[in-house]
């Protein structure tokens, strides 16, 4: 039997060869009972037992506990000392199914039944044997199995649960996952019996632990199947060979070799001068790891860390946290390596207190485009809220961040003229304790030096006067109208401002003339003039007794 577990090397050291022999005791731990000894959970007399009664708790139906009292040499069957053990053959044992229960859940879940039809999974729902969990792009899903065991699914994977099993009230269960797609990360309670497994299979390997947190991902075409150890031992093995592996190891398994042996990278250290868990948004920063590729940020729930609330994955040396639940959170961040291996865990508690939605933006729109250097934003007023934050950024993560402003009115211009360019605008309420909720989705808008054009139209004619229209704007917005024989503007025949969005005045000379508007907010703020329009009086309507010109300028 010591064979099929590991080998050692007849003709090498000594101390090689008794670390093998210690390697391979473990191994006949951690693997599935084969001997006598091994088969039967043993169970502590207590007083007032009985041989019958403790048949038919722990039993299968049929089996006499006649048998039960032959197997532990019981003279007499009415008297079972206290404190004497006894000896219950694990394949005697009542064997009960035993779903698993989902405890978390973030974004969206499906879930397969063995019928094969599909459903939405929700927080409580029974997972029975056969099924199988999928998740998306940007969610995952906590499960608790009879033992207390936890396991999270994390995104982008498919699990199927294969045997769901309890040994009556022993406290032993058998749990076998297949993991087909993706990554999972478990919490495994310490057995309580020979009969007690815990395994997750993928397509290359087997991981299989008696009481460990450990994490399993099936790799892809350019990477590995791995298994992570963070505390306890598991052993891995496939058609090639077994690994043990105790905390801080890793192993990778070839479809046609043993088990690779790996470690982990450390964890990052946390940047405390960059980092500010105050107020939202929250920034985590930590210093790069040597051999990191890139980091995954997490956020799990301090009281049962396999619940995971926000998870990133990113190249870069720190991260704003933006969409935090309410509530007591662990931020987990860690390197990962190029091949795929995540490291040790560095983590940060953080307490997110309950705080109001972000209201709803109403402008600028996504995407608009703005002829004006000072924008005005304008949202919506949150009832639970004190104040609303406007932020202002040149990129969409908001590293690069122009302004913040806090405000208990419902629109706020930009305090400087922003160059022509691309921008990104987000906002967030802050209740009257001062708590900052989320912010809201960011909106892009575009900045352009260029003003509006604004076409003239074909002149019509009336009476002694010319009368000027444009397009009307906002509601509360003024209108200043010049009037110049030249597109400088230096000397105006008309320089006026309106509350409409036109003029009449004495038709002047025939000749060339030059007409611009521009716009003035309900804040005093005056926008650009729009381009000089050109305009064309003909001398046959100076002496036709004069007339009437109308021009739509459309701003």
């Amino acid at each position: 039997m010591l064979s099929s577990h590991c080998r050692t090397q007849p003709d090498g050291p000594t101390s090689r060869l008794r670390r093998g022999l210690v390697t391979c005791l473990a191994l006949l731990c951690l693997a599935t009972p084969v001997m006598g000894a091994t088969q039967d959970w043993t169970y502590r007399v207590r007083p007032g037992d009985n041989l019958w009664e403790l048949s038919g708790r722990y039993l299968k139906p049929g089996t006499e506990w006649q048998r039960l009292g032959q197997h532990n040499d019981v003279a007499d069957p009415y008297a079972l000392p206290p404190g004497k053990t006894l000896r219950f053959p694990i394949a005697w044992l009542r064997v009960q199914p035993a779903p698993a229960r989902v405890i978390g859940l973030r974004g969206e879940v499906s879930l397969q039944t063995t019928g094969r039809a599909t459903l939405s999974v929700h927080d409580g729902m029974l997972l029975p044997i056969g099924t199988v969990l999928q998740t998306g792009t940007d969610s995952s899903v906590t499960v608790q199995f009879a033992d207390g065991s936890q396991m999270q699914v994390r995104e982008n994977s498919r699990v199927r649960f294969d045997r769901l099993a309890r040994y009556g009230a022993t406290g032993m269960v058998d749990t076998r996952v297949r993991l087909e797609q993706g990554r999972t990360s478990s919490e495994v309670t310490p057995a309580k019996g020979p009969a007690s497994r815990y395994i997750i299979q993928t397509p290359t390997g087997t991981s299989s632990v008696r009481g460990t947190r450990f994490r399993v991902a099936t790799g892809d075409r350019s990477q590995l199947a791995a298994t992570e150890v963070l505390r306890g031992v598991v052993q891995v093995d496939n058609r090639r060979g077994q690994r043990l592996l105790r905390p801080g190891q890793a192993s990778r398994l070839p479809p046609d070799e043993a088990p690779l042996g790996d470690v982990l990278l450390p964890a990052p250290p946390i940047d405390d001068a960059h980092t500010r868990f105050e107020q939202s948004p929250y920034l985590l920063a930590w210093q790069a790891v040597p051999g990191a590729v890139a980091y995954r940020v997490e956020a799990v729930e301090a009281n049962s860390r396999q619940v995971l609330r926000f998870a990133h994955q990113t190249e870069q040396t720190r991260l704003a946290l933006t969409a935090l639940p309410a509530g007591d959170l662990v931020i987990l961040v860690r390197a990962i390596a190029a091949t795929g291996i995540e490291g040790e865990d560095a983590e940060r508690t953080i307490t997110v207190p309950a705080s109001p939605a972000p209201p709803l933006t109403v402008r600028p729109v996504q995407g608009q485009q703005l002829a004006t250097a000072q924008p005005r934003f304008q949202w919506t007023r949150n009832p639970e809220a004190g104040s609303t934050v406007l932020q202002l950024a040149r990129d969409a993560d908001f590293q690069e961040l122009l302004f913040e402003r806090a405000t208990t009115a419902t629109r706020l211009r930009a305090p400087t003229k922003l160059a022509a360019g691309d921008y990104f605008w987000r906002v967030a309420s802050r209740d009257t304790d001062g708590h900052q909720g989320p912010f809201g989705q960011a909106l892009s808008l575009r900045i352009s030096d260029t003003p509006d054009a604004t076409p003239l139209q074909s002149p019509e004619t009336a009476k002694g006067k010319l009368t000027l229209r444009w397009q009307s704007g906002e509601p509360g917005q003024r209108y200043r109208v010049q009037l110049a024989r030249r597109p400088d503007f230096e000397k105006r025949l008309l320089d006026r401002t309106l509350e409409q969005p036109q003029i009449s005045l004495p038709r002047p000379r025939g000749g060339r003339w030059y007409v611009r508007v521009q716009t003035i907010d309900d804040d005093g703020y005056a926008g650009p003039f729009s381009p000089p329009q050109e305009l064309t009086l003909p001398c046959r309507l100076c002496y036709a007794g004069g007339g009437a010109m109308l021009l739509w300028l459309l701003l």
